[in-house]
Protein backbone atom coordinates (compact mmCIF):
# COMPACT_ATOMS: atom_id res chain seq x y z
CA UNK A 1 0.00 0.00 0.00
CA UNK A 2 1.19 3.47 -0.59
CA UNK A 3 0.58 6.39 1.59
CA UNK A 4 1.33 10.00 0.01
CA UNK A 5 2.66 12.33 2.74
CA UNK A 6 2.36 15.77 2.34
CA UNK A 7 6.14 17.46 1.99
CA UNK A 8 6.00 20.82 1.40
CA UNK A 9 7.09 21.46 5.46
CA UNK A 10 6.40 19.39 8.95
CA UNK A 11 6.53 16.09 10.46
CA UNK A 12 6.42 14.40 7.34
CA UNK A 13 9.82 12.51 7.58
CA UNK A 14 8.05 10.84 10.84
CA UNK A 15 4.99 9.96 9.42
CA UNK A 16 6.92 7.81 6.27
CA UNK A 17 8.81 6.33 8.71
CA UNK A 18 6.25 5.56 10.80
CA UNK A 19 4.47 4.16 7.59
CA UNK A 20 7.59 2.18 6.67
CA UNK A 21 7.54 0.76 10.48
CA UNK A 22 4.01 -0.76 10.18
CA UNK A 23 5.06 -2.36 6.20
CA UNK A 24 3.16 0.75 3.80
CA UNK A 25 4.91 2.67 1.58
CA UNK A 26 5.54 6.11 2.51
CA UNK A 27 6.08 8.79 -0.09
CA UNK A 28 7.03 12.13 0.30
CA UNK A 29 4.70 14.51 -2.17
CA UNK A 30 6.33 17.35 -3.36
CA UNK A 31 3.68 18.35 -6.52
CA UNK A 32 0.62 17.20 -7.02
CA UNK A 33 0.91 14.52 -9.60
CA UNK A 34 2.72 12.74 -7.10
CA UNK A 35 -0.49 12.07 -5.81
CA UNK A 36 -1.54 9.89 -8.61
CA UNK A 37 -0.07 6.38 -7.34
CA UNK A 38 -1.48 6.83 -3.65
CA UNK A 39 -3.64 4.92 -1.81
CA UNK A 40 -4.26 7.30 0.95
CA UNK A 41 -2.46 11.24 1.88
CA UNK A 42 -1.35 12.17 5.34
CA UNK A 43 -1.01 16.05 5.52
CA UNK A 44 1.35 16.87 8.73
CA UNK A 45 1.92 18.74 11.38
CA UNK A 46 4.27 21.89 11.18
CA UNK A 47 3.31 25.60 10.87
CA UNK A 48 -0.04 25.50 9.21
CA UNK A 49 -0.16 29.15 7.39
CA UNK A 50 3.28 27.79 5.54
CA UNK A 51 1.78 24.62 4.70
CA UNK A 52 -1.04 26.63 3.52
CA UNK A 53 0.74 29.47 1.54
CA UNK A 54 2.71 26.37 -0.50
CA UNK A 55 0.42 24.40 -1.27
CA UNK A 56 -2.01 26.88 -2.66
CA UNK A 57 1.38 27.93 -4.36
CA UNK A 58 1.95 24.38 -5.81
CA UNK A 59 -1.79 23.94 -7.04
CA UNK A 60 -2.66 20.99 -3.96
CA UNK A 61 -5.81 22.43 -2.95
CA UNK A 62 -7.96 21.27 -5.96
CA UNK A 63 -6.27 17.78 -6.22
CA UNK A 64 -6.25 17.33 -2.62
CA UNK A 65 -10.07 17.63 -2.82
CA UNK A 66 -10.70 15.83 -6.10
CA UNK A 67 -8.25 12.61 -4.25
CA UNK A 68 -10.42 12.77 -0.95
CA UNK A 69 -13.88 12.85 -3.80
CA UNK A 70 -12.55 9.55 -4.97
CA UNK A 71 -12.54 8.07 -1.66
CA UNK A 72 -9.33 7.66 -1.13
CA UNK A 73 -8.37 8.92 2.66
CA UNK A 74 -6.80 11.82 3.88
CA UNK A 75 -5.32 12.08 7.50
CA UNK A 76 -4.23 15.40 9.04
CA UNK A 77 -2.52 15.40 12.59
CA UNK A 78 -1.98 19.00 13.87
CA UNK A 79 -1.60 21.31 11.32
CA UNK A 80 -2.59 18.90 8.91
CA UNK A 81 -6.03 19.39 10.89
CA UNK A 82 -6.48 22.63 10.83
CA UNK A 83 -5.69 22.61 6.62
CA UNK A 84 -8.91 20.00 6.70
CA UNK A 85 -11.14 21.89 8.76
CA UNK A 86 -14.16 23.55 7.18
CA UNK A 87 -13.59 26.38 9.41
CA UNK A 88 -10.95 28.10 12.11
CA UNK A 89 -12.10 29.95 15.00
CA UNK A 90 -15.64 30.53 13.54
CA UNK A 91 -14.56 31.65 9.92
CA UNK A 92 -15.01 29.79 7.25
CA UNK A 93 -11.74 28.14 5.60
CA UNK A 94 -10.96 28.35 2.39
CA UNK A 95 -8.50 26.12 1.44
CA UNK A 96 -9.52 22.30 1.90
CA UNK A 97 -13.43 22.23 3.84
CA UNK A 98 -12.94 18.64 4.19
CA UNK A 99 -14.32 17.95 7.79
CA UNK A 100 -17.27 19.65 9.34
CA UNK A 101 -15.17 20.94 12.30
CA UNK A 102 -14.23 24.20 13.58
CA UNK A 103 -10.66 24.11 15.09
CA UNK A 104 -9.02 27.20 17.44
CA UNK A 105 -5.35 26.95 16.99
CA UNK A 106 -2.36 26.56 19.51
CA UNK A 107 -5.29 26.78 22.11
CA UNK A 108 -3.66 25.24 24.97
CA UNK A 109 -0.62 27.58 24.92
CA UNK A 110 2.33 28.89 24.16
CA UNK A 111 5.22 25.73 23.02
CA UNK A 112 6.10 25.67 26.57
CA UNK A 113 2.75 24.14 27.61
CA UNK A 114 3.05 21.07 25.42
CA UNK A 115 2.35 18.15 26.26
CA UNK A 116 2.17 14.20 26.49
CA UNK A 117 -0.57 12.68 28.04
CA UNK A 118 -2.48 9.33 27.51
CA UNK A 119 -5.60 9.44 25.65
CA UNK A 120 -8.28 6.76 25.09
CA UNK A 121 -8.53 5.88 21.90
CA UNK A 122 -11.51 2.79 21.42
CA UNK A 123 -11.14 2.44 17.68
CA UNK A 124 -7.31 1.57 18.29
CA UNK A 125 -7.32 -0.84 21.25
CA UNK A 126 -8.21 -0.79 24.99
CA UNK A 127 -4.47 0.94 25.98
CA UNK A 128 -4.27 4.16 26.08
CA UNK A 129 -2.34 6.05 23.19
CA UNK A 130 0.46 7.99 24.25
CA UNK A 131 -0.33 11.45 22.49
CA UNK A 132 1.98 14.25 21.91
CA UNK A 133 0.36 17.68 21.93
CA UNK A 134 2.63 20.50 20.24
CA UNK A 135 0.87 23.59 20.09
CA UNK A 136 -2.28 21.70 19.50
CA UNK A 137 -5.08 23.07 18.22
CA UNK A 138 -8.59 21.98 19.54
CA UNK A 139 -12.03 20.87 17.79
CA UNK A 140 -14.94 23.39 18.97
CA UNK A 141 -17.56 22.25 17.06
CA UNK A 142 -18.15 19.05 15.26
CA UNK A 143 -20.86 18.60 12.75
CA UNK A 144 -23.43 15.67 12.61
CA UNK A 145 -21.28 13.54 10.20
CA UNK A 146 -18.33 13.81 12.77
CA UNK A 147 -17.67 10.58 14.91
CA UNK A 148 -15.37 11.57 18.05
CA UNK A 149 -12.58 8.83 18.16
CA UNK A 150 -11.12 10.50 21.22
CA UNK A 151 -11.12 12.84 23.63
CA UNK A 152 -9.00 14.61 26.46
CA UNK A 153 -10.46 16.96 28.93
CA UNK A 154 -13.76 17.14 27.68
CA UNK A 155 -12.48 18.14 24.60
CA UNK A 156 -12.74 16.33 20.88
CA UNK A 157 -8.62 15.57 20.13
CA UNK A 158 -9.43 12.70 17.38
CA UNK A 159 -12.58 12.61 15.00
CA UNK A 160 -13.30 10.97 11.31
CA UNK A 161 -16.14 12.21 8.98
CA UNK A 162 -16.09 9.20 5.93
CA UNK A 163 -12.81 9.16 4.71
CA UNK A 164 -11.48 12.47 6.62
CA UNK A 165 -9.26 11.46 9.75
CA UNK A 166 -8.17 14.62 11.86
CA UNK A 167 -5.90 14.21 15.06
CA UNK A 168 -5.10 17.75 17.11
CA UNK A 169 -1.93 15.46 18.52
CA UNK A 170 0.99 13.99 16.39
CA UNK A 171 1.00 10.26 16.45
CA UNK A 172 3.93 10.17 14.19
CA UNK A 173 5.96 11.43 17.56
CA UNK A 174 5.73 7.78 19.37
CA UNK A 175 6.51 4.73 18.93
CA UNK A 176 2.81 3.28 19.03
CA UNK A 177 2.14 2.12 15.09
CA UNK A 178 -1.72 1.75 16.14
CA UNK A 179 -2.85 5.08 14.73
CA UNK A 180 -1.61 4.56 11.17
CA UNK A 181 -2.78 0.95 11.49
CA UNK A 182 -6.02 1.89 11.84
CA UNK A 183 -5.63 4.46 8.93
CA UNK A 184 -3.99 2.11 6.47
CA UNK A 185 -7.57 0.11 7.57
CA UNK A 186 -9.70 2.94 6.18
CA UNK A 187 -7.06 2.95 2.93
CA UNK A 188 -7.91 -0.58 2.59
CA UNK A 189 -11.52 0.10 2.32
Amino acid sequence: MVIGVLALQGAFREHIRMLTSVGAVGVGVRLPEQLDGADGLIIPGGESTAIAKLMVEYGFPECIKAFAASGRPVFGTCAGLILLAEMVAGEKQQLLNLIDIDVRRNAYGRQVDSREVDVEVPAVGENPFRAVFIRAPVIERIGNGVGVLAQYRGRVVMARQENILVATFHPELTDDTRIHRYFLGMAAG
